[in-house]
C-alpha cells in the first residue's frame, strides 16, 4: 500500500510516534520533511531544528516501511543518513512499528 507523506505524518501523530523530549527529523529531500517533535508531543510537517535527521528518499523510506529494505541494509548502502544523535534513530525503530498497525 502506498502512502502519502501528509497521510503518513498523521497516522505518525495519532500513534504519538516520537521519541519523548527529542526533535527527529525526516527528511525526504525533494519531497519535504516529517518532524517528531517529542518536545511539542506532535508530528508535523513543518521544518526545522532537530536532535537527529535522518535523511533518506521518499522511495527507499517507502520500502523500508513496506518492509522491503532493511534499514540498516539502507543505512550501509548509504541509502539512509543519520545526523545528530543516532541514539534516537535507534529508538525509532519502535516508533515505525506504529505504523504497520
Amino acid at each position: 500500500m502506498k502512502m502519502e507523506k501528509s497521510e503518513m505524518a498523521a497516522k505518525l501523530n495519532e500513534a504519538n510516534a516520537f521519541v519523548p523530549g527529542k526533535r527527529v527529523k525526516l527528511d525526504f529531500g525533494s519531497a519535504g520533511v516529517i518532524m517528531l517533535d517529542g518536545a511539542a508531543q506532535q508530528v508535523t510537517e513543518e521544518d526545522g531544528p532537530a536532535d537527529t535527521a535522518i535523511k533518506v528518499e521518499w522511495a527507499d523510506w517507502s520500502d523500508i516501511k513496506d518492509g522491503k529494505l532493511d534499514a540498516m541494509t539502507a543505512f550501509m548502502q548509504g541509502k539512509l543518513k543519520v545526523e545528530g544523535d543516532m541514539s534516537n534513530a535507534m529508538q525509532l525503530q519502535g516508533v515505525l512499528a506504529k505504523l504497520q498497525g
